[in-house]
This record gives C-alpha cells, sequence and structure tokens, in this order.
C-alpha cells in the first residue's frame, strides 16, 4: 500500500512511495502531527541519482520493523534537495556545524517546530567501522526527547542561532589585484600533475574554472592571466580525456573518485554538463583548442538526445546504476570488448586504457588519458588511420551499449539547470552558428516562461504539473539566460521576460544587508530564510544574481540597480577571495566589472547585422552586453539610445 508520497511528483520522493515508513512531505501537515503528538520528527533528505540514498532506502527505509519503530516513535519527512534547496541548505548547515562535514543522504532529527536536535547522513542499518546504526541513532534521541527534554531543547535553540546568526565580515569591493592573488590562491592548490584541484575526490568545479576563464580571455598578457590559462588547459584536457567524460554518448559524470579522473562516480547531473558545454566551448575560443569544441558539441548533443522531456525542458540527472549496480551501462569487461570488437580489442585497449584486469571492479571504465602518439608508435599506425579505427570501434560499442539497461533518468524539469542550459544551447547556437542549437534554446525558454510559469510566476520545477515557486536561483539564472537568447536572436519576448525576472528578484529577494535571500519573502515554513553564497558545484542564487544585475544595468542604464550590484558583491567578497574554490563564479563576474562593461548596439536588417554580429560571437569577450535590434521602436533602452 503507497504512503503519502504517491502524490508527489518528484521522481525522488515517488522512489519511496511504496516504503512501510509513512512518510509526510515537508509543511505543516507533519509537524502539527509532532506536535500533537509530542514526538521528534525525522528529516530525511537526498536525490533520485544518490548512491547512498539508495543504499539506507533498501537497508532501513524498505525494513518492516525499522519502519514500524520510526512510525511509532516519529514523524516522518523526506524532502527532495533540488526540489527543495532551501530547506537543504538550512540543514546541511546545520549537518556541517554538529560533524564538520555533510553529504546526502542528509539524515536529520527535529523538534516538533522544526528545530534541528541531531544531525548526520548516511547510517548503516548495522553498526560499522565506528558508525552507529541507523536504530541506535533513534535510540539515542528518543532517549534524550524522553528522559533529557529541556537538554534536548538546549541543543536545538543551540544548533538553531548557530546557523541563523550571520557574521559578515566588513564590507568591500575587491581590487584587480586581489583577484590576481585568487589565482595564485588557485594555482597553491592545483594538482599540476593530473590536473584538478585537491586531491582525491576530485570535482569539476565549474565555477571556479568561469574564473579561471575570464582572467585568461581578458588578461592573457600577465602572470595571473597565464598561470590562470594553463590550469584551465590542463584541467580541461584531463577531464576531457578521462573517464569522467563518457567517450562514447557524450556528457561529463559528477565527479571523479580518483585523482587522476579515471572512475567517475556514474551520474550525470544536468547543471554540471550546463555549465561544462559553455565553458568547453569559450575556451576554445581562448585557448584555440579543436578538442575543446568538440566535446562542447559532445555535452550538447548528448543533453539534447537523450534528456529532453517531450514539454520542451530538460531532465535532472541520469543515475549512476543500472539494473542495481554503479556503472553497469557504461563498463565493459575484457570478454565483452573481445566479443564485441574481435581482432580490434586490442587497439581499442590502447586507445581506451583497457586492460584484462580492468579499473572498476573487474572491468573497464574507458578513458583517453594514454597519449595518442604513444598508441602510434605502439602500433605503427599512422593518426590518421588511429582515428578512422577508432571511429569504426566507437559505433560498434555504441550499438551494444545502446541495447543495455539504461540508468534511471531523474524526469524532473529543475528551471535553475534548465536556464543554465539555456545560455550554453544559445551560446553554442551563435558561436558555433549551428541553428539547432539556438532552436533548442528557443524550446527550454519557451518551456520555462510556460510550463514552469503557470500564471505568470515562474516555479522551481516541473514534472507535469508545477511544484514550488521559484527560488532566487532560478530567477536569476532564468534572467541571465534570457537576456543571452536575446543577444543571440534579437527578439526582445526574451529581454521583457528577463526583466520582469530581474524585477521580481529584487522586489522580492533582497536582503537589506547586502544581496539576495534564496527564499521570497512569502516564504513561511522555514525557521530562517537561507542565503546562498558558495559557487559549488553551481553559481549560488548571488552570484547568479550579480550576473542578471550586470546584463540588466548595461541593457537599461538602471543606475539604481548600481548600487544593489555592489552591495551584494560587497557581501560575498570576503568569503570569495578567502576561498576563491567556492567563490569563483562571482569572482568572474566582478573580474568583468573591473574591466568595464561594453554595451555594443546593432541595428539593422538582419543580413546586415550578421555581418557586424558575427566578430562578436567569434571570441570570447564576457565583458560585452550585446542587443541587436531592426531599427523599429524597441523596448530595449540600449537600443532606443
Amino acid at each position: 500500500m503507497s504512503n503519502r508520497l504517491a502524490h508527489a511528483t518528484s521522481p525522488y520522493l515517488l522512489q519511496h512511495k511504496d516504503n512501510p515508513v509513512d512518510w509526510f512531505e515537508w509543511g505543516d501537515e507533519a509537524f502539527a502531527e509532532a506536535r500533537e503528538r509530542d514526538v521528534p520528527v525525522i528529516l530525511s533528505v537526498g536525490y533520485s541519482s544518490c548512491h547512498w540514498c539508495h543504499v539506507m532506502a533498501h537497508e532501513s527505509f524498505e525494513d518492516e520493523a525499522t519502519a514500524a519503530f520510526m512510525n511509532e516513535r516519529f514523524v516522518n519527512v523526506k524532502v527532495d534537495r533540488e526540489e527543495r534547496p532551501d530547506v537543504d541548505r538550512i540543514y546541511m548547515d546545520a549537518v556541517q556545524a554538529m560533524t564538520g562535514r555533510g553529504g546526502w543522504p542528509m539524515t536529520v532529527f527535529l523538534t516538533p517546530d522544526a528545530r534541528p536536535i541531531f544531525a548526520g547522513t548516511y547510517y548503516p542499518r548495522v553498526a560499522m567501522a565506528g558508525h552507529p546504526s541507523f536504530m541506535d541513532v533513534m535510540t539515542g534521541v528518543l532517549d534524550a526527547w524522553t528522559t533529557n527534554r529541556d537538554g534536548a531543547l538546549d541543543q536545538a535553540a543551540h544548533i538553531t542561532t548557530t546557523i541563523t546568526q550571520r557574521n559578515p565580515a566588513p564590507a568591500h569591493l575587491p581590487t584587480l589585484g586581489q583577484l590576481d592573488q585568487a589565482v595564485a590562491s588557485l594555482s597553491q592548490m592545483f594538482d599540476r600533475t593530473n590536473g584538478g584541484f585537491g586531491s582525491a575526490p576530485k570535482f569539476p568545479q565549474a565555477p571556479t574554472l568561469e574564473f579561471l576563464l575570464r582572467m585568461a580571455a581578458l588578461f592573457p598578457d600577465t602572470d595571473a592571466g597565464r598561470s590562470a590559462v594553463a590550469m584551465l588547459t590542463q584541467m580541461l584536457t584531463a577531464m576531457a580525456d578521462g573517464g569522467i567524460y563518457d567517450h562514447l554518448f557524450g556528457g561529463f559524470a559528477r565527479y571523479s573518485v580518483d585523482a587522476r579522473w579515471v572512475i567517475p562516480h556514474f551520474e550525470k547531473m544536468l547543471y554540471d554538463n550546463a555549465l561544462l558545454a559553455r565553458l568547453y566551448l569559450r575556451a576554445w575560443q581562448v585557448t584555440g583548442i579543436d578538442h575543446f569544441r568538440d566535446v562542447a558539441r559532445g555535452v550538447l548533443d548528448y543533453l539534447d538526445s537523450t534528456m529532453v522531456d517531450a514539454a520542451g525542458g530538460l531532465h535532472s540527472a541520469e543515475d549512476a546504476d543500472s539494473e542495481g549496480e554503479e556503472g553497469k551501462f557504461a563498463v565493459w569487461r575484457w570478454d565483452e570488448l573481445g566479443a564485441v570488437l574481435g581482432d580490434d580489442r586490442d587497439l581499442a585497449a590502447a586507445i581506451y586504457g583497457a586492460t584484462t584486469r580492468g579499473n572498476f571492479e573487474g572491468a573497464n571504465n574507458l578513458h583517453r588519458l594514454t597519449d595518442i602518439g604513444a598508441v602510434s608508435s605502439a602500433t605503427g599506425l599512422t593518426m590518421s588511420e588511429i582515428s578512422a579505427a577508432k571511429q569504426h570501434i566507437d559505433d560498434r560499442l555504441r550499438a551494444v551499449r545502446a541495447l543495455r539497461v539504461p540508468p534511471g533518468r531523474d524526469d524532473k524539469v529543475v528551471t535553475a539547470w534548465n536556464a543554465l542550459a539555456l545560455r550554453a544551447f544559445a551560446e553554442a547556437g551563435a558561436v558555433l552558428d549551428e541553428p539547432r542549437y539556438t532552436d533548442r534554446a528557443i524550446m527550454i525558454a519557451d518551456f520555462l516562461l510556460t510550463e514552469a510559469s503557470p500564471d505568470g510566476h515562474l516555479v522551481r520545477s516541473w514534472r507535469g504539473r508545477p511544484g514550488h515557486p521559484a527560488f532566487a536561483d532560478d530567477l536569476a539564472a532564468t534572467a541571465t539566460g534570457l537576456y543571452t537568447l536575446f543577444a543571440t536572436t534579437g527578439d526582445e519576448r526574451w529581454f521583457t521576460s528577463a526583466e520582469s525576472m530581474v524585477s521580481t528578484l529584487r522586489d522580492e529577494f533582497t536582503d537589506p544587508t547586502g544581496g539576495f535571500f534564496a527564499t521570497g519573502s512569502g516564504s513561511d515554513d522555514l525557521i530562517m530564510r537561507p542565503r546562498n553564497t558558495q559557487d559549488s558545484p553551481t553559481p549560488s542564487d548571488n552570484s547568479l544574481a550579480l550576473e542578471a544585475l550586470q546584463m540588466h544595468i548595461a541593457l537599461t542604464g538602471d543606475l539604481e540597480a548600481t548600487g544593489e550590484f555592489e552591495s551584494t558583491m560587497a557581501s560575498l567578497a570576503a568569503d570569495a577571495l578567502t576561498h576563491p574554490a567556492f567563490g569563483g563564479y562571482a569572482l568572474a563576474v566582478w573580474l568583468t566589472h573591473l574591466v568595464g562593461v561594453k554595451e555594443v548596439a546593432v541595428v539593422g536588417t538582419e543580413k546586415d547585422r550578421d555581418v557586424l554580429v558575427r566578430p562578436v560571437w567569434g571570441q570570447f569577450r564576457p565583458d560585452v552586453v550585446l542587443a541587436i535590434g531592426d531599427g523599429s521602436p524597441s523596448s530595449v533602452p540600449l537600443l532606443e539610445n
């Protein structure tokens, strides 16, 4: 018999609809029940493609005895972190405050008024390796709740104070010298052997790469610019050649479990791929490395072929698991390679690093970290012969992989992530002069302004019906994507809609101390209004808002917004400069500001405009904001002026 989650829109919540746990969705009903019964709340937060979320669900939430204990002694709330990033942000802060680390699944025990008593992440069914079992943890919380209620409430009050108190550093606006120093700080963290920052696990860190990309483009002849392009080139090359990239179907996995980028955690997220597609495209323009352009195409084509919803948006993620096994869809046993490729197996092994022993649980995850020159020397084949043979090998491997059971897909459409993809497709259409990418950008934009905007109000997510109202990142990312689509098409409806998003952001999300809250002014079901300021793994709400304001100011000349732009940056500066690996996007936007934004208006017939516009898109100029029109009366102040 299904529980309350049977009526949810989230694929993650629907995965738990047949659990014996009596789950509630986040909301007043759950906390009213907890108050009436005078019991704590178990808050379990995860997402559909999370491997350890699946493990904990199987071990504990599908277990009848565990579920019976949960139902009798607690009220149980399940949250999809992608649908409710506000809930996730608040209680992840609590997890980190109490444990010094974070992750998913997130498990938090709350008072009936939603204050955190105790928090952690994955708990095994049976205690192991120093980790208590889930039952041990539940029993401990219940003991505190029943025998030491005052102590439990004091703990909840202390943690709530910790996560709600803000101690902002003195506000200041970064100088160019400080941005140079941020590049130097990143250089000290950089792995010069394998590319990337730190050691395993390694993440793409797209917002950080955006900062390096802009520094390389805007200051190519400085020490900072040269350092930036060196790090950018090595890291993008390592990821594109490594096993984190799907060499047959395109797209990047979430992260590499090793320092060399060989073995990924196999889930693919829309936000990673949207950000990386644009990064590789623009890095091609900065470096001239054609491989980067080809990877950008591979990622966009993966999204276009695999992740499109019938309604026009893009799905959120592909799971790491297939048929219950992580990576099964992607990896190859040695005998499988022989059966598919015959005599070409040895050449394929040389190209893709395959061995009889494998590199992932006895199978091979393909990578191209072996220099192609070494393959040529070892085989006696020319580069062109290897390229032709590789194409034939790839075609056969693709055909076999296409017959495998694909990984599960989270077919929820998340607004902010779709907006990131909208921008990537729009820029690719203009930069590569490929209308099919522009067409996909228009389809995404139409979806966001229709299905994802019932009654004219943007929502966070959609899956057959609209979800929760939009958060700040949804509005800011959509505005930026629509401004970009206007710049590539000249269709002013995109500009008008972007302006509406910026207006809502400023009216309903502004933090009077500087920057923006994640939630709108009407949010009243939380213990606080969270602020998102870290650019990891996506640009933060505030960094996205910073860029949307920058575009708005350039296109409209709105001087009042300049103050909001500067106060937002001032609220981010101290943390971004201290930890540039988590503030890269804010620093990238501010770098563009320091250089000086150039407003470029191109007016004329479509044919005449193309002659002037093509050179703008032919190079990466993050300091240029473009408006194009046909000379008729315009709603865009830059065109009117």
